[in-house]
């Protein structure tokens, strides 16, 4: 009880709750994120916690809000689309790499938290305005976004072979027997920063989105 109400006297609310099981969840990897040890990170009772947050379930959308809405949100104005959402897609990818241990949630979960679903919005509304139809601004984002957070992945991964000593799958690849398969080899030795192969395929991802919306509108 009297964690509980130390807790109060803290001024604990659902933020506070979120930067603390992120906190955690860097720290010591999802396995060790439950009530119980977030209560316990916090200094209240994990009954108390239950006052800001109703489940485990609503936690982890929680968690995902938290990554995702800690990337710097587009902001439209007068820059053209593509230029927003490229500047998105990268700050969204810089921020999932800080987070390596919230990517299985962020890859898993469906983003629907209300502080979400009003990026989402005006993100959409900034597309219609430029002419697409809600549908086709939907997938835009969820094709950028998917994009992103499959690269992210691949990304942790291959810091996490690094970081292990274990050969990366470019590695592996660059010393394949040329006779047998050359181009894939030479792709391999040659291929350039991880984050420069992203930039290319983002880049390309939106050229394509913007002919696609150009084509329409002849």
């Amino acid at each position: 009880m009297a964690g509980r109400t130390q807790g109060q006297r803290a001024g604990l609310t659902r933020q506070a709750i979120l930067d603390a099981a992120l906190r955690l969840a860097d720290r010591e990897g999802l396995k060790a994120l439950s009530m119980r040890r977030l209560g316990a990170e916090l200094g209240v009772e994990a009954m108390t916690l239950y006052h800001h947050i109703p489940n485990k379930d609503a936690l982890l959308d929680g968690l995902v809000e938290q990554v995702v809405t800690l990337a710097e949100a587009p902001r439209f104005g007068q820059a053209r689309w593509p230029d927003v959402l490229r500047d998105y897609a990268r700050s969204l990818l810089d921020t999932l790499l800080a987070h390596p241990a919230v990517l299985p949630l962020v890859a898993t979960r469906p983003a629907t938290t209300p502080a979400n679903l009003r990026m989402v919005e005006a993100t959409l509304e900034a597309l219609c305005r430029d002419g697409f139809t809600p549908d086709e601004a939907l997938a835009v984002v969820y094709s950028m976004t998917g994009f992103v957070v499959g690269q992210a992945t691949a990304l942790a991964q291959a810091a996490h072979d690094d970081a292990q000593h274990t050969r990366g799958q470019l590695e592996q690849l660059s010393a394949l027997d040329e006779s047998e398969y050359p181009l894939l080899a030479r792709a391999a030795r040659e291929a350039g920063a991880a984050r420069s192969r992203f930039d290319f395929a983002l880049d390309a991802m939106l050229t394509g989105f913007d002919v696609a919306l150009r084509r329409e509108g002849d």
